[in-house]
């Protein structure tokens, strides 16, 4: 933590710019012995125009813009120095090993981001935040992403560790001081209404939750149906591609075929099986038991018959086996025959999927929700939460039993740190520190 770090944070290869970024004490000074000009008495977040010379051999190397940051208003709160160069390799790298030569050390993965919240600048959940922004499989992520990264998971969580904290310090003060309170009317009248108020938060939390998760990943999508219904034709107008082989052949899908869209509300990840029917072929046969797998693991089903065909006992089998899962019945090809049978009308034919689109907006129209407050999305910190509410429910369920508070305090403790840790390390969590936090100045 106290080396001064240097990486290029643009992708190396040939293009209009490259970038290295400098952290560190020494960033400022071993940016200037490389610059032609002299950066020490510049202002912070200036850019200056320049070269960058070799100080042994002279020679310029480049043609540079650098940036200036000076703590602590920096991404790390350490000085920042930002190298612009011509986008060639060799340059870069020039530049680079330049840097070394001066003192720098390489950052390491994420090293940046790591001083970010060591130094105080950003909290565990927007940490997590800025990998998930680089990492976002749709666009409903990268919203999400951007929420945490402003902060919003912490905004969510404090209000409910203030609430605890509470609850903890007055059993704390009933424990040390305990002629101050009547222990039963304490309880009734004020640890057990609010711990109840608790646990009605962090349910909100996790409901919520579902909504995040959904618009991050995306829906698991299992498009069922018998050889030649359409399925991969259906597949291939939502993705806008051909992405499935589609034939007259029967059994032409012999593996999941998958892809991503985003619809007004939710983003779906589509999944096109080979169906579920026994077969004698041995390569299409693999193709079912991940059919059956896919099925097993999927959150939406969509069952595809053929509306130019009467339903068989096959067509029986699907919706037997879908029954408890979240389905959408689709009739395909009503280009070539009208049908009363209750479902969603389509013709892949004629790129007509439009009332299936608009099915599943509707159905997952409330999730769109979670990008309008904070919500959240990431799996540790879900986890986090879910073990708060259990040790609340402990808690509870003591509180209700009569149990001596300085038991009942254990679960409190440990629903207070499991939450805690959705926005901090737990090395870092003291209760005590919290509690005495908030005491006037001079008690």
């Amino acid at each position: 933590m106290t080396d001064t770090i240097v990486a290029i944070i643009t992708a190396l290869q040939e293009s209009a710019i490259s970038v290295l970024r400098l952290s560190g004490s020494d960033s400022i000074e071993i940016a200037d012995r490389l610059f032609s000009r002299n950066l020490k008495e510049v202002e912070s977040h200036s850019v200056s125009y320049g070269h960058i010379i070799d100080p042994v051999t002279k020679d310029t190397v480049d043609e540079v813009l650098v940036s200036v940051f000076k703590a602590p208003r920096t991404y790390t709160k350490e000085d920042v120095v930002e190298i612009s160069c011509h986008g060639g390799i060799l340059v870069t790298k020039k530049i680079l090993a330049l840097c070394l030569s001066e003192g720098a050390r390489m950052a390491r993965n994420g090293e940046y981001t790591q001083r970010a919240f060591l130094n105080g600048r950003i909290d565990l959940s927007q940490a997590e935040s800025v990998m998930e922004l680089i990492q976002a499989p749709n666009e409903f992520a990268a919203e999400l992403a951007i929420s945490g990264v402003q902060g919003n998971v912490k905004k969510l969580i404090d209000p409910l560790l203030e609430e605890l904290i509470q609850i903890i310090a007055n059993i704390e003060v009933n424990i040390d001081y305990p002629e101050y309170d009547d222990v039963k009317v304490m309880t009734e009248d004020i640890i057990l209404p609010a711990s109840k108020k608790f646990l009605k938060g962090l349910n909100k939390i996790l409901v919520e939750s579902k909504s995040g998760r959904i618009l991050k990943e995306g829906v698991k999508t299992v498009i069922l149906g018998k050889p030649n219904v359409g399925k991969s034709s259906i597949l291939n107008v939502l993705l806008d591609e051909d992405k499935a082989i589609v034939t007259d052949i029967a059994g032409t899908t012999r593996d999941l075929v998958e892809g991503w869209i985003r619809l007004e509300n939710v983003a779906l990840h589509l999944v096109d099986t080979a169906g579920l029917r026994d077969t004698g072929d041995k390569i299409e046969q693999i193709g079912i038991e991940k059919s059956r797998a896919a099925l097993e693991t999927a959150e939406l089903v969509i069952i595809v018959f053929d509306a130019s065909q009467e339903r068989d006992q096959e067509d029986l089998d699907l919706l037997e086996a879908t029954k408890n899962k979240e389905r959408i019945i689709v009739y395909n090809k009503i280009d070539l025959k009208e049908t009363n049978e209750e479902g969603i009308y389509v013709s892949a034919l004629n790129q007509d999927v439009d009332a299936l689109v608009d099915e599943i907006n509707q159905r997952y129209a409330e999730h769109k929700i979670a990008l309008t407050q904070p919500t959240l999305s990431n799996q540790r910190q879900i986890a986090s939460v879910q073990m708060s509410y259990l040790a609340m429910e402990r808690a509870i369920e003591a509180l209700e039993f009569g149990m001596e508070l300085d038991l009942v305090i254990i679960d409190l403790n440990e629903a207070y740190t499991e939450l805690a840790s959705v926005i901090k390390l737990r090395k870092d969590i003291n209760i005590l520190d919290e509690i005495f936090a908030r005491f006037c100045l001079g008690k």
